[in-house]
C-alpha cells in the first residue's frame, strides 16, 4: 500500500474549505466542472453517495500516487424528494415553503479516491427540524442572502438556520456539507491525520 501525503479537496465550497482548515488540515484545492446527475432510481444516500464518487471520478486520471482528493455532495430530502441546489430564487421559495414547519433530512456522500485507485465512500444523515416560517421571512432570506448554491435552498448557518432549525438529530457539521468526524476517521486510516 502506497502512503497518500497530500490531500486534494475537489471542492468550491467555502463551508468544506473552513471545516477542513479548522480541522488543522493542509490541502490543496482543484476545480472541475462534473455534471451532477445521477440515475432516477437512486434514492437519499444512494444520490449522495454517487454523486461524491462521480466527481472523484473525473479526477482520477491526473491523481499522481501520494495523493487523495476527498469530494462530497450534500442533498435534501423531503420525504423521498430530492431537493438540490434551487435555479432561481422562484425555486429557492418553493423549497423553502415546502420544507418550513416540517422535518427533512440532509445526507452527505463524500468519496476519497487515492492515486493508486482505492476507493472510500460513505454518506452520514442528519434530520433537520423546521419551525413555520412565514412567507416574508422566506421572502427575506431569499432576498437577502445566497439560496442558491445550497441544496435545499438554505444553510444552517444562515440566517434562516439560526431562526428556523429547532433541532437536528445527527451532525450539525453534515448539513453544512461535511461529516467531519467521519472524514477524519477515513483519514486517518489513510495516514493524513494524527495527533
Amino acid at each position: 500500500m502506497s502512503v497518500v501525503t497530500k490531500l486534494v479537496l475537489a471542492s468550491n465550497s467555502p463551508r468544506r474549505r473552513q471545516l477542513l482548515t479548522d480541522l488543522g488540515l493542509k490541502y490543496e484545492i482543484r476545480l472541475r466542472e462534473v455534471e451532477e446527475t445521477y440515475p432516477a432510481h437512486l434514492r437519499r444516500a444512494e444520490v449522495a453517495e454517487y454523486l461524491a464518487a462521480h466527481k472523484a471520478a473525473a479526477y482520477a486520471p491526473d491523481l499522481a500516487p501520494h495523493e487523495v482528493v476527498l469530494t462530497a455532495d450534500t442533498i435534501v430530502c423531503l420525504e423521498d424528494d430530492v431537493l438540490n441546489k434551487p435555479a432561481d430564487a422562484a425555486e429557492a421559495t418553493r423549497m423553502l415553503t415546502r420544507l418550513q414547519g416540517r422535518a427533512h433530512d440532509v445526507f452527505t456522500g463524500v468519496c476519497l479516491l487515492r492515486g493508486d485507485g482505492h476507493r472510500t465512500v460513505f454518506s452520514d444523515q442528519t434530520r433537520v427540524h423546521f419551525r413555520a416560517l412565514s412567507p416574508a421571512e422566506i421572502e427575506f432570506y431569499v432576498r437577502n442572502f445566497s439560496p442558491l448554491d445550497k441544496a435545499g435552498a438554505y444553510g444552517a448557518q444562515d440566517w434562516v438556520g439560526m431562526v428556523g432549525v429547532t433541532r437536528l438529530e445527527g451532525s450539525y457539521f453534515n448539513v453544512m456539507g461535511l461529516p467531519v468526524h467521519r472524514v477524519w476517521e477515513e483519514l486517518a486510516k489513510l495516514r493524513l491525520v494524527a495527533v
